[in-house]
């Protein structure tokens, strides 16, 4: 039996988000097609916001969504990009 070499490995990352008067919190980037609904932050305590999500290897862009409505850059990101339209999204470079 040959062994399997298109193994397509994946990193768990953790985005953290303070943001205590929000209702809710997602974030929409280039890895889930910027569809601000469909990666979920849950609330903890002192209005911390937290999601860890599966991310291939590789550069990633993306912004966090408040309430639906207010998108922000991550300010705890190392590094950010133009996206375009005037504002920046937070950059995140994912490896092994």
């Amino acid at each position: 039996m040959a062994a399997n070499t298109n193994r397509e490995f994946k990193v768990f990352v953790r985005l953290v988000l303070l943001q205590p008067g929000a209702q809710s919190v997602s974030v929409a980037g280039d890895f889930n097609g910027w569809n601000p609904e469909q990666t979920k932050l849950e609330r903890s305590e002192g209005g911390m916001w937290t999601a860890t999500i599966p991310l291939k290897p590789g550069r990633y862009q993306y912004m966090f969504v408040i309430d639906g409505k207010q998108w922000i850059a991550d300010p705890l990101a190392d590094e950010a990009s133009g996206d375009g339209f005037g504002s920046e999204n937070a950059v995140l470079d994912v490896s092994i």
